[in-house]
């Protein structure tokens, strides 16, 4: 047997009040809030994931 300490996976719950919140946001909202974290996520990604995405964009892929 390991001694590794064992990860456990990564968990997200929402409940059903805060999914029937969400559902009652203007759509103008929701479509602010992806692109915000998208583009969080294209600064935080790595250069050579940035080359790869930009090349499956343009077909090269």
């Amino acid at each position: 047997m390991s001694n590794k300490p064992v990860k456990k996976p990564l968990s997200y719950y929402k409940t059903l009040e805060e999914i029937d919140a969400y559902r009652k946001l203007p759509v103008k909202y929701k479509l602010l809030w992806l692109e915000a974290q998208m583009e969080f996520f294209y600064k935080a990604m790595p250069q050579r994931a940035k080359k790869i995405r930009e090349k499956m964009e343009k077909g090269e892929l």
